[in-house]
């Protein structure tokens, strides 16, 4: 004879069911563009009017080219663009891939995808300069949308215009998914030993002892790859969402991207995240904000893999977000299901679960209003 489920068992089935019939029918809904499933992106290269940003520099004009990221631009349907700035890795055309039809419907995406050989976080302020500038000369106002480490990039480049007298641009929003501001992030520093896995796979980077070899970026690359599989067990979410052809491009995208970043451009991209200094640092209630436009930042429901438990960043912007964005609001990302929880910055293997919060946002922002100044 079968038992009685208890109560509490039987709701909670019931909502688990409901959940999970909401959420096909809604991943339904919003893939009904299946005709675009396998079609590739229409990307151009963008090339700013104004290159003076980055010549200012001092670079000669082949070593500008090599620091400069490469920035590409697909076509959208609004008249607010984004401009997107992903993480260590993958490139930001695969960060956002499953974001692409929200995004597109605003406006214009530009993906900015650093190189691989080099990296200077100088060139990348010059470059978001130029494009911001061309923006809103045709009274174009974008969201930047920062990912991870790309967020830091933004982070950065907003505390650097706040501190210099350079024109201001003007912005349609901001957004930062599991913001990385400063090596403290993922690295205390009262611990002898990294605690996140992020953090192991940079530490052969930071040791002034040892010459970093090619083993040690071996094993920091295997890293990187294990956190990307380990975001794959929401394999059957992914095949909703996309087709075969398209899951195996992608993973053979995030692969390539992993394994060409070379040694100098690793060190690189290190050195950037170890001279950026904490938010915490210098804090003080009398400053400006950092931006008054409109600012969502996206934390996981899991961010340990990544973020250290004593991260400065999360801490200075979930107890103090007006202090640095004066139109902000932090928001939490969790997993419609009980055994997948959502990841740092995974827009792609939890892109439903971050859907909503975005699209929220965009809507906020896409009326035509007066732009905020950054």
């Amino acid at each position: 004879m079968l038992k009685p489920r208890s109560t509490a068992s039987t709701q909670e089935t019931t909502l688990l069911k409901t959940l999970r019939s909401s959420s096909v029918s809604a991943f339904r809904s919003w893939v009904s563009v299946a005709h675009k499933r396998t079609q590739s992106p229409v990307l151009d290269v963008y090339a700013p009017k104004d290159q003076s940003s980055v010549h200012a520099l001092g670079e000669t004009p082949s070593s500008a080219n090599s620091q400069r990221a490469t920035v590409y631009r697909e076509p959208g349907r609004g008249r607010t663009p984004t401009i997107v700035l992903g993480g260590f890795v993958p490139d930001a055309c695969d960060q956002v891939f499953l974001m692409r039809r929200m995004l597109l419907a605003a406006g214009d995406v530009y993906y900015v995808n650093y190189p691989r050989s080099h990296f200077s976080i100088e060139a990348i302020f010059a470059q978001l300069d130029e494009l911001v500038t061309d923006l809103n000369r045709s009274q174009q106002y974008p969201v930047i949308f920062g990912v991870s480490f790309g967020a830091g990039v933004l982070l950065q480049w907003l505390r650097a215009r706040s501190q210099t007298n350079a024109p201001f641009s003007t912005l349609a929003g901001l957004v930062l998914v599991s913001p990385v501001a400063c090596l403290e992030d993922v690295i205390s520093n009262t611990s002898t030993k990294p605690a996140t896995l992020l953090g192991r796979a940079l530490a052969p980077f930071l040791n002034p002892h040892r010459p970093l070899t090619d083993t040690n970026l071996e094993k920091s690359r295997l890293v990187f790859k294990r956190m990307f599989d380990a975001g794959a067990k929401n394999g059957k979410a992914l095949h909703r969402l996309l087709s075969t052809q398209d899951v195996i491009r992608l993973r053979a995208n995030v692969s390539a991207c992993i394994q060409t970043i070379t040694m100098t451009g690793s060190i690189e991209r290190v050195r950037a995240l170890t001279s950026m200094s904490p938010l915490t640092e210098g804090f003080s209630p009398s400053l400006p904000p950092l931006s008054k436009a409109p600012t969502i930042i996206l934390f996981a429901e899991n961010e340990e893999a990544v973020l250290d438990a004593k991260s400065p960043t999360r801490f200075a912007l979930e107890h103090a977000t007006r202090a640095y964005f004066s139109n902000g609001r932090v928001e939490h990302v969790v997993s419609r299901t009980l055994d997948n929880p959502v990841q740092h910055a995974s827009l792609i293997f939890h892109a439903y679960d971050f859907l909503d919060h975005l699209q929220c946002f965009y809507r906020e922002v896409r009326p035509a209003k007066l732009p905020i100044a950054a």
